[in-house]
């Protein structure tokens, strides 16, 4: 089968089902495995991808997704062209959890993908921590962009023994004002800047932001580095994901109780 993958996520799940030989094309942003896509030609950035080139490829599947605004305009210009084609638009581990099954069976991977999803499945059971810490995730810096309330985030962080400040506002990202972030007293902000590199972040960004000065989190320097790919990507990596988050909690603590 001929497979073109468009956003990391997706190049992400085909590659961990064991189908990577499958792959004949991914959209620009796809980094992970490296040895996999620096190898695979590539259909344009993940907003806007060149319908031509993937035409040119002759998939038998266009794995596509809705997880970013702007992603419906490319998801329009694969059916216009009457490519076949998969769309995934998670906002819940569960909803990970299910696509990827959908490309298990979609790439005849179903027992690969049963044992992949599997570990999603079995942190649905797990309590919430006791006393979690208000920790604020960003999208990107300016303006301060934070996962809102239809986000896999807000799971994450609640395993890690954290929670979203921003829960309950009903859309899948927010825009936080300098008001809201003082109210919402994070103890620790969790830099996941997208489409920037991790080695790019500066945390005086975030340290510097006027009217900030009295949140704990820059009262204590309590700014954390993790990229995107860990935090932002919807598959297999949100699992280290979530451990990296469960550091910066726990890192919260230790200094709370000193």
């Amino acid at each position: 089968m001929r497979v073109v993958a468009h956003t990391c996520s997706n190049t992400e799940i085909v590659c961990a089902l064991g189908r990577a030989d499958w792959l004949v094309g991914v959209d620009d942003h796809s980094d992970h495995p490296a040895e996999v896509v620096g190898r695979l030609p590539r259909i344009g950035p993940d907003l806007d991808i060149d319908v031509e080139r993937i035409r040119l490829l002759a998939p038998d599947l266009v794995i596509t997704s809705l997880t970013v605004p702007g992603h419906e305009r490319c998801l329009a210009r694969i059916r216009a062209a009457g490519l076949p084609y998969l769309v995934t638009r998670p906002q819940s581990l569960e909803d990970v959890a299910g696509d990827i099954r959908q490309i298990g069976r979609a790439l005849d991977a179903e027992a690969t993908a049963e044992r992949l999803a599997g570990r999603f499945d079995a942190l649905a059971g797990r309590s919430p921590t006791p006393d979690p810490v208000p920790v604020l995730v960003e999208w990107w810096p300016k303006p301060v962009i934070a996962p809102a309330g239809r986000s896999w985030v807000n799971q994450m962080l609640a395993l890690a023994g954290g929670f979203n400040p921003f829960a309950q506002v009903d859309a899948e990202s927010t825009e936080v004002s300098t008001d809201q972030a003082v109210k919402a007293m994070p103890e620790a902000v969790v830099m996941s800047w997208c489409g920037v590199e991790e080695a790019k972040y500066r945390p005086h960004v975030v340290l510097r932001r006027e009217g900030w000065q009295e949140i704990p989190a820059i009262r204590n320097r309590n700014v954390h580095a993790i990229s995107e790919a860990w935090l932002g990507r919807p598959g297999p990596r949100l699992l280290d994901g979530i451990e990296r988050l469960r550091q910066v909690v726990e890192n919260c603590r230790r200094r709370g109780s000193q």
